[in-house]
């Protein structure tokens, strides 16, 4: 039986001991990763490497809408965010289209980075009680 891949071994073990709040920066930096490469797909007319990493992007935002929880008002305007950001992936999808990616790409960047300081802020979001809930997932 082969050894398994060191770095597939630390991917996982980082996976399985992650908090909620780093797991949702790494699908975050997945999504980044995901659109980055599509949109190099789509300058080089490789429709379904650019296809493939269309639809991981797609993947990750429709589980951060799974995982909303409901309770916090911000969930509602996340999820219309979400709902944008995944249709907007959807036509870019289908057009093979470089602009809204990039365009995409700026929001996922944005979300991302927005999360890091909420890490930040909230000590890798365990500390929400002197300033309310901030994991809206």
């Amino acid at each position: 039986m082969p050894l398994p891949n060191g770095y597939a071994v630390y991917k996982n073990n980082r996976v399985q001991t992650a908090s909620p709040a780093e797991l949702t920066l790494m699908l975050y930096e997945g999504a980044v990763k995901f659109c980055n490469i599509a949109i190099e797909a789509v300058d080089h007319r490789e429709v379904e490497k650019a296809h493939i990493n269309i639809t991981k992007t797609i993947n990750i935002i429709q589980e951060f809408q799974a995982t909303l929880n409901y309770k916090y008002p911000v969930a509602k305007d996340f999820n219309n965010v979400y709902v944008y950001v995944k249709d907007r992936l959807v036509e870019a999808n289908v057009k093979k289209d470089k602009e809204i990616l990039e365009e995409v790409l700026g929001h996922l960047r944005t979300m991302r980075d927005t999360w890091k300081e909420v890490m930040r802020i909230t000590k890798n979001g365990t500390d929400t009680k002197a300033r309310g809930p901030a994991v809206p997932s």
